[in-house]
């Protein structure tokens, strides 16, 4: 007698009973699962990205939209900061501050952004080695990062305008000055660095200054016949002008005129207590704001984490109503089965053979059930994934399987298990001579 064979015959037999349990067990194994993924995904992309920094310095508005413009570039700036406020903690002999990396956003590239920094960014905060090309070292040379060179098929060499804003919407396209020159291409290192194109501070200056000039006065024409007319006299002087080597490139740091949106911060020692005052003292001091990334993350998990709990407990609540629906329809199929199973003792079943029968189906609804809902899971993950990406620029993924899924697969068993054992226990007690007579 094949205990499985005729454990699945009894499932079957009521399918509509069967396909309730079904039903209800997979839809709290699946939502439990998908909350798993996206946690689990989510945490991963938070903790990746917060590259060892210490502090972020932007303009004053919320902390938390500092931190998600300027690390994970999935929000808006709260505008820019002039160099010359900025100037003491770009200094590299500041007491407190081991590194500072500026940040100049505005503009993005079919809808992924264009960040103005230093070396420094893919030296020391995203560690990047290039798959092709070398890094940018003149204006208007970018670096593009491994999704995007993939999602927008961008080779070394490519040309192209950069757009006003974070959204490509086919508008605001900086198309009077140069365009931006593909010089390399970063490998891919499941960090926000593949989101992004690279290019140095004073590129994005240049696009924005470009931008600004009204184009030429109305005698432009008149001056250019006027040059064309004494360009024979006046050749000796643009012979020499043009010999003239270029005027030196400022500092960084000596741009007192300009702006930049952040600054990424590293202190020297973090169990300095000036340094953690640093913050605050930002704060309370300057007309800049300074913003914990550590902090804000936490913080933001914390919102997050209410509403997860919430759904945690939805789906928990779901599992256990599935497990009190395996249970009724086992019990209160066994009254219809009373004779079946007296009928198996005469052929010389014993009690305990009866006892696993019914745990066994209990179990198979509980996988059938588990296996149901995590393939439900991980194609909702699947459908997320695509609208999420679209959305974020983060790059996530439905076919991540996970440890605790192997947990939950316990735990689904568990409840079968149980839902099971008090019918089991009944089956097994069936009188033999009682239940023939009976019938």
């Amino acid at each position: 007698m094949n205990l499985f064979r005729l454990s699945w015959k009894n499932l079957t037999y009521k399918p509509l009973a069967m396909l309730l349990s079904l039903i209800l067990f997979a839809l709290g194994v699946g939502l439990i699962a998908l909350l798993l993924q996206i946690n689990q995904q989510v945490q991963e992309k938070f903790e990746s990205n917060l590259a060892g920094i210490d502090l972020v310095i932007g303009a004053k508005g919320s902390p938390l939209q500092l931190i998600l413009c300027n690390m994970y570039h999935i929000d808006s700036p709260t505008g820019n900061i002039p160099i010359k406020s900025a100037r003491p903690f770009l200094n590299p002999k500041h007491p407190l501050i081991r590194m500072a990396v500026p940040l100049s956003l505005g503009d993005n590239h079919k809808s992924y952004r264009i960040v103005g920094t230093t070396h420094t960014f893919v030296d020391s905060i995203y560690p990047a080695d290039l798959v092709e090309g070398q890094l940018w070292q003149a204006d208007m040379e970018v670096c593009v990062g491994a999704t995007v060179a993939e999602k927008l098929n961008m080779k070394v060499g490519d040309l192209f305008h950069s757009a006003h804003g974070f959204v490509d919407d086919g508008m605001n396209i900086h198309d009077q000055g140069d365009k931006f020159k593909v010089v390399g291409i970063f490998e891919p290192t499941g960090t926000v660095l593949d989101q992004l194109l690279l290019t140095n501070t004073q590129s994005i200056w240049a696009v924005h200054e470009h931008e600004d000039d009204k184009g030429p006065p109305a005698n432009a024409g008149a001056q250019e016949h006027n040059h064309d007319h004494d360009h024979e006299n006046d050749h000796a002087h643009h012979d020499h002008d043009a010999a003239a080597p270029a005027p030196p490139r400022k500092a960084l740091i000596d741009e007192i005129d300009k702006d930049v949106t952040s600054i990424l911060v590293r202190y020297r020692s973090k169990s300095n207590w000036r340094s953690l005052n640093l913050a605050r003292n930002i704060n309370e001091n300057t007309d800049m704001q300074a913003a914990t990334p550590a902090f804000e993350m936490a913080r933001l998990t914390s919102m997050m984490g209410t509403g997860e709990a919430l759904l945690r407990q939805l789906a928990i609540i779901i599992v256990i109503v599935s497990g009190l629906s395996i249970f009724i329809s086992l019990f209160s199929s066994l009254k219809e089965r009373r004779y079946e199973l007296a009928l198996m003792r005469v052929m010389g079943a014993t009690r305990e053979r009866l006892f696993l029968l019914i745990v066994l189906e209990g179990l198979l609804l509980a996988l059938i059930g588990y296996v149901i809902g995590i393939l439900l899971s991980h194609i909702g993950m699947q459908i997320l994934a695509v609208y999420m990406e679209d959305a974020y620029r983060y790059s996530f993924s439905g076919w991540n399987f996970m440890q605790e899924e192997l947990w939950l697969l316990v735990a689904a068993l568990g409840i079968g298990f149980l839902a099971a054992i008090l019918p089991a226990i009944q089956a097994s007690r069936t009188d033999i001579s009682t239940t023939l007579t009976d019938s």
